[in-house]
């Protein structure tokens, strides 16, 4: 037989360790809500609603300034790669880089003022 290698590197690190392995060992097939409960989907949605609910994702992220999107996206993803130590002095180094960004100022003055932020994406 073979082994999903492949798969088995997200599942993984997405789902408790003994759940993972039971899974990858045995092939079986888990439905939408199994996955759900165990970490793997951030939420189940009808088919005739998925436009709509990634309609709604997607202007939710849009509305935000694309320098925090983009400076968070990346710092996600690189220290997940880090030790917890390493982790948080990365992260800390690109929250003081990140508090240099025009938008932080638009988004402080805006949170104060209680009106929508315009963002200016630098």
């Amino acid at each position: 037989g073979l082994f999903c290698s492949t798969p088995a590197v997200p599942v993984s690190r997405n789902i408790p360790r003994k759940k993972a392995m039971e899974l990858l060992l045995t092939g079986d097939f888990i439905d939408a809500n199994t996955a759900l409960s165990w970490g793997l989907l951030n939420r189940v949605t009808p088919l005739e609603k998925l436009d709509e609910e990634v309609k709604q994702l997607a202007d939710s992220i849009l509305a935000k300034s694309s320098v925090a999107v983009s400076t968070g996206k990346k710092m996600f993803y690189k220290q997940l790669e880090s030790k917890m130590e390493d982790a948080y002095a990365f992260a800390s180094e690109i929250m003081a880089c990140n508090m240099m960004a025009d938008d932080v100022t638009e988004g402080v003055d805006s949170f104060i003022n209680k009106r929508q932020a315009v963002w200016k994406g630098r």
